[in-house]
């Protein structure tokens, strides 16, 4: 019923505003260098919106506005004025894909009165490669608070366009009623007009123009003052916002947020270019500040967890004290103790592991259910994370013990109510000095700048998959050709992979078999970005595993200073650049069938320079050679289905 009311109410806009240019006031906003260019007119009342790059419309005409439960935002508007200034912003950040960002856009501020008032701004950002948008909602007279009831934020695509997307999956399904989680399966190269399984897509959302570029379009700064959005298509190639769904949260609470006024909306984004544009965009964090400050100095790095080689029964506290001596071996931070440690150790021998661990200089990560009221999931710890009190009391707890950090897993959709969740226990947490880890969850929103103690989400089909059904291992590298696209370019995702393991099983010879090879989990290791890795490495893997593979994965990085797109499509291939330091990593996955071999340039390393690379034969045996580096600066590079390469100096 809600799609229904709101497709109607973007309908009938379009049919009172009829679109037509006749007597409509019309802006047009460049970005910095002039390539990017916005749209924006009051067309028979309504507010709309376009966009183009190099003169190639990239968003059509598109509909703007709010439906208040006071008023009208989406029609019956006059644009008076858009207010141009310029915006230079710098900052650091390590926990996303380079630490240190230099913005610069044009702002504009467009006025839209109605009746002869001051009604709303949409505020737009533009630079040379993303547009942004969001709306300010002024108070009406004595009215100083409200809901909105609608969005009419669309995006209209170009014909030929093609979707690459995840479709949003109902709520209350799925494992003890944990969906909505962002974990559904990706179609890609699909046309647009449908609306995948009813209920739309989860951003990010990408899309390519035919062979003229690429749209990221995703959402950022939402917080615990709106609720979280997917996308929802009309019809055709019409796109447009969409709140969460009624029966999330187990049917409580409402899907349309309530707001103070004046109120600023989270900001719908678009990136426009080439695919460099779509990896290597940091707009998520570009519009967003810090919501507080550090209560001290976060620092990451590399784990170990049983549970995804070894399941439920691994959460003892033999097998935890295993665990932290393989990480003290591999010289990584922390071990993550997952669900259940609260009956199958218990309180006081988790103090005890703890200090063992501190012993060991490892920290510990807990799990804990979020829940709350709003999923069946019996692992526990259960009923600490929903409540402030009873939080604040077990973070109290943890900060004694020396906790380093949670996991925080089943949440239950994206109502304002569970944004403010989210937001609650982030900061709890940090006033104990606990970093955060997300599962079973929304896709983060610009978290990483705003949340300094915000570590990473899954909010992906993750590694889970790779033990539970042999499907999620002979598609691996499709799915890891997929997420460097669209899902890790706006947030730091928790995949927990790299296996080294031939099968996902305690004893490594039953279980789900790895499809891919050692070298695609060292590359994988850099291919997916996070500040915290929890790796699928186990102890045994220090005698079977190649002993170039283990040295590899002692000493990855996961905090980055630049990412550079070299190659790819999304589910055939992908080859990027990471820098830690002045150290780079290229590293490069293959899915297609064939064999792929490529010859690129790496202008990162010095002519002459001496190159590790680690690279797979056809039958997916790595190895690792010394390799100089050409005049040219270009390698000749080949990947096998589920291989992978890695190219170091």
């Amino acid at each position: 019923m809600e799609n229904l009311i709101q497709k109607t109410l973007v309908l009938l806009c379009m049919l009172f505003c009829g679109w037509t240019s006749a007597n409509a006031t019309e802006k047009t906003i460049e970005s910095p260098n002039g390539r990017l260019q916005v749209v924006v007119s009051d067309e028979g009342g309504c507010p709309v919106w376009s966009a183009n790059r190099d003169g190639v419309e990239f968003i059509g005409k598109s509909p703007l506005g709010i439906l208040m439960n006071f008023e009208d935002l989406t029609q019956g508007l006059n644009l008076t004025k858009c207010t141009i200034n310029t915006i230079n912003d710098e900052y650091s950040l390590k926990t996303i894909k380079k630490s240190h960002v230099k913005y610069e856009a044009t702002e504009a501020v467009c006025e839209f009165s109605k009746e002869g008032r001051h009604a709303i701004d949409v505020i737009f950002r533009i630079s040379n490669r993303d547009v942004a948008f969001r709306y300010k909602i002024l108070p009406k007279g004595e009215t100083l608070s409200g809901v909105v009831e609608h969005e009419a934020s669309g995006f209209a695509m170009p014909e030929g366009t093609t979707t690459f997307l995840c479709p949003q999956s109902k709520p209350m399904v799925g494992f003890a009623h944990t969906m909505p989680s962002y974990e559904t399966p990706y179609t890609l190269d699909q046309p647009t007009g449908t609306n995948g399984w009813g209920e739309g897509y989860t951003f990010p959302c990408l899309f390519r123009n035919s062979d003229k570029g690429w749209m990221l379009i995703s959402e950022t700064g939402t917080d615990g003052n709106y609720v979280g959005c997917r996308l929802i298509n009309d019809h055709d190639g019409l796109y447009r916002i969409g709140f969460p769904m009624q029966g999330e949260m187990n049917g409580a609470g409402s899907v349309m947020p309530a707001v103070a006024l004046p109120a600023e909306t989270p900001w719908r984004t678009v990136t426009i270019g080439g695919l460099d544009d779509v990896v290597e965009t940091t707009v998520a964090w570009d519009l967003v500040k810090p919501k507080y400050e550090a209560s001290r100095e976060y620092t990451y790095g590399k784990g170990s967890w049983s549970w995804i080689i070894k399941m439920d029964p691994s959460c003892n506290f033999d097998e935890q004290k295993k665990y932290i001596d393989f990480s003290a071996a591999m010289g990584w931070r922390t071990v993550l103790v997952d669900a259940l440690w609260d009956t199958q150790i218990g309180y006081p021998k988790v103090e005890e592991l703890a200090q063992y661990a501190k012993q060991k200089g490892v920290g510990l990560f807990l799990w804990y259910n979020s829940n709350g009221a709003w999923n069946d999931a019996p692992q526990g710890p259960r009923g600490k994370m929903d409540k402030t009190g009873i939080r604040r009391k077990e973070m109290a707890w943890m900060q004694k013990i020396g906790i380093l950090g949670i996991k925080v897993d089943f949440f239950g959709g994206d109502k304002q109510a569970m944004m403010q969740l989210y937001e609650d226990i982030l900061t709890d947490a940090n006033d104990f000095g606990i970093e955060v880890i997300f599962h079973g969850c929304t896709l983060p929103r610009g978290w990483e700048r705003m949340y300094p103690n915000y570590v990473a989400s899954e909010a992906v089909l993750a590694s889970e998959n790779l033990h539970f059904g042999q499907g999620s291992c002979d598609s691996e590298a499709w799915n890891g050709c997929i997420h460097p696209f669209i899902r890790n370019t706006v947030g730091s995702m928790d995949f927990g992979g790299s296996a080294l393991n031939k099968f996902y099983g305690a004893d490594n010879q039953h279980g789900t078999i790895r499809r891919t090879s050692d070298v695609y989990a060292l590359a994988a290791a850099v291919l997916f970005q996070s500040s915290v890795q929890h790796f699928a490495l186990a102890p045994n893997n220090l005698d079977d595993a190649p002993s170039w593979a283990i040295d590899f994965m002692k000493k990855v990085p996961t905090t980055w200073d630049e990412v550079r797109f070299i190659d790819g499509y999304p589910g055939k291939y992908i080859i990027i650049a990471r820098r830690s330091g002045d150290k780079w990593f290229v590293v490069g996955i293959n899915a297609e069938k064939t064999t792929l071999k490529k010859t690129i340039t790496l202008p990162m390393f010095e002519a002459k320079s001496m190159l590790s690379i680690y690279s797979d034969d056809a039958k997916l045996n790595g190895t690792v050679k010394n390799v100089k580096q050409n005049k040219k600066q270009q390698l000749t590079i080949s990947i096998p289905q589920n291989g992978g390469v890695v190219i170091t100096q």
